[in-house]
C-alpha cells in the first residue's frame, strides 16, 4: 500500500500482523475498502484516490492494530481479569425463541429486538450472512426485531462492521467484535460525536475464510450453500449447512470450532488485550457448566448468557429489559465466570509472553494501556518462557496472515 501518510500508517499495522481487520480505517478515508487477501482474512486495500487527508493523526488512536487503552469509568468495580463493570449477571431471554436461536442465551438478541420493538433505538448495525453466499458474513443494518432475531447467532468468519458505524445518532446502536468497538469508540472520542450504543461479546478470535470454506465442502462437498450457520438452534448448537436441496450437514461445536476453525486464528488476536470488550457498554458471553476437571462442557442444554453492564448506559439498558422481561436472570461472580472461560483467563495472564515472542520476531506490537497485565502475570516462568518462544516463532515463521 503506498501513498498517504494514512496509507503508510496502515501498511505499518498490516504488514506487522496488528490489522484486526475491523474496517474503521475506511471511516477515516472513503478511497479505501475492506477486502478478503489470500490467507482469509479483510484487509484494507486502496480502491480509489483519497477522499481526506484531515484524520491521519486520529489514525493511531483509532486503529486497535496500534492501541487499545481500558475503560475505566468512575464508579465501576474492576476485576484482574475481566474488566471493569457495574452489573453482571447470568441471564437469558425470556422469549424461548430467542433463547433457542441465540448462541448461547439469546441476550444480546433479546435486548436488541426489545430496544427496537419499542422504538428505542432505529437501527442496530451488527453482522449476518451473505444473502447470495451464506458462507460469506456481512456488516447489516437491523430496523424490526424479525431482522434482529433472523441475524442472531455467533459467525466464526471475518467481518468488518465498523465499515457501518453510525455516529452522533441517538437512535442508534452497533453490535460487533471487541475490536471493532474499541474502534468505533475511540472514532467518537476522536471526533467529537456520540458513540451508538455499543454492544459486544467474549471473542475469541477471527477464523480465517479458507476455514469455513474448508469445513463447508468436507460436510457437503464445493456446490451452492442455501443457509449455513455456525452455532445457535441450541446451545451450544452445531455447525450446519443446509444445500439447496434441502440436504443438511452438521458438525458438532467443540470439533467445528476446536478443530477446524479455532486452529485458523489470525495472530493479532492472540494478542488481544480486550478480548472481553472492556470499550463496550454491554458484554455477553457464554456462562459455561464445567466437567469434573473444570472445563468448559459442550452437551445441549438450554442456552445460559453471563451479562456484564460495563457503563452507566449499558447498566440503564440491562436494568429496564429486566424490568420490561425482555430478559430474566440473576446475580453473577466475576469470579464464576472467569473459572468457565479458560480461554480468555489464560489469554489476559499470558499476553506480556506472547508480545514479548513478536517483538523478539521482529513485528512491532500495538499499545496496551491500562489493563493491567504485570499485576496479573502468573504462571511459573518456564511455562511462560515457553510463551515467548511459541509466539516468536509463529511471528517469525513462513506462516502469515497479514
Amino acid at each position: 500500500m503506498k501513498g498517504t501518510k494514512l496509507d503508510r500508517q496502515i501498511n505499518s499495522v498490516v504488514r506487522n500482523g496488528n490489522c484486526t481487520g475491523c474496517g474503521a480505517c475506511c471511516l477515516l478515508d472513503a478511497g479505501l475498502k475492506m477486502e478478503l487477501n489470500p490467507n482469509g482474512y479483510y484487509r484494507p486495500a486502496r480502491v480509489a484516490p483519497p477522499k481526506t487527508g484531515v484524520y491521519e493523526a486520529k489514525f493511531d488512536r483509532i486503529c486497535p492494530g496500534v492501541e487499545v487503552r481500558a475503560q475505566h469509568p468512575n464508579g465501576a468495580l474492576r476485576h484482574p481479569l475481566l474488566g471493569s463493570s457495574f452489573g453482571n449477571w447470568q441471564a437469558w431471554a425470556t422469549n424461548d425463541a430467542i433463547r433457542i436461536q441465540g448462541s448461547s442465551g439469546g441476550i444480546i438478541t433479546a435486548i436488541v429486538s426489545w430496544l427496537l420493538q419499542s422504538n428505542q433505538i432505529t437501527e442496530v448495525v451488527a453482522a449476518n450472512k451473505d444473502p447470495s453466499e451464506p458462507r460469506r458474513s456481512v456488516p447489516v443494518t437491523l430496523k424490526t426485531s424479525r431482522e434482529a432475531f433472523d441475524a442472531a447467532g455467533s459467525r466464526y468468519a471475518p467481518v468488518s462492521n465498523a465499515v457501518k458505524t453510525v455516529l452522533g445518532k441517538p437512535g442508534a446502536a452497533f453490535i460487533g467484535k471487541p475490536c471493532e468497538v474499541a474502534a468505533v469508540r475511540g472514532l467518537a472520542h476522536e471526533t467529537g460525536k456520540m458513540a451508538p450504543l455499543l454492544i459486544s461479546f467474549f471473542c475469541a478470535g477471527t477464523p480465517s475464510q479458507r476455514a469455513t470454506d474448508s469445513l463447508v465442502g468436507k460436510l457437503s462437498g464445493s456446490g451452492p450453500v442455501a443457509d449455513l450457520w455456525y452455532r445457535g438452534r441450541g446451545w451450544p448448537g452445531e455447525f450446519t449447512v443446509i444445500g439447496i436441496d434441502g440436504t443438511r450437514a452438521t458438525e458438532s461445536y467443540d470439533q467445528s470450532w476446536g478443530k477446524e476453525l479455532g486452529p485458523t486464528v489470525q495472530w493479532r488476536c492472540k494478542i488481544c488485550p480486550d478480548s472481553v470488550g472492556e470499550s463496550a457498554d454491554i458484554v455477553a458471553a457464554d456462562y459455561w457448566e464445567t466437567d469434573e476437571h473444570g472445563y468448559p462442557s459442550f452437551n445441549e442444554r438450554e442456552g445460559v448468557s453471563a451479562l456484564i453492564a460495563r457503563t452507566p448506559r449499558g447498566l440503564d439498558v440491562v436494568n429496564r429489559a429486566f424490568v420490561a422481561q425482555a430478559v430474566t436472570g440473576a446475580p453473577l461472580d466475576l469470579d464464576d465466570l472467569a473459572a468457565v472461560q479458560p480461554l480468555q483467563t489464560q489469554r489476559r495472564q499470558t499476553i506480556l509472553a506472547r508480545t514479548a515472542g513478536a517483538l523478539l520476531a521482529g513485528r512491532r506490537a500495538p499499545r496496551f494501556i491500562g489493563f493491567g497485565f504485570w499485576r496479573i502475570l502468573r504462571g511459573r516462568p518456564r511455562q511462560l518462557l515457553g510463551i515467548v518462544r511459541g509466539s516468536r516463532r509463529r511471528a517469525s515463521g513462513k506462516q502469515t496472515d497479514v
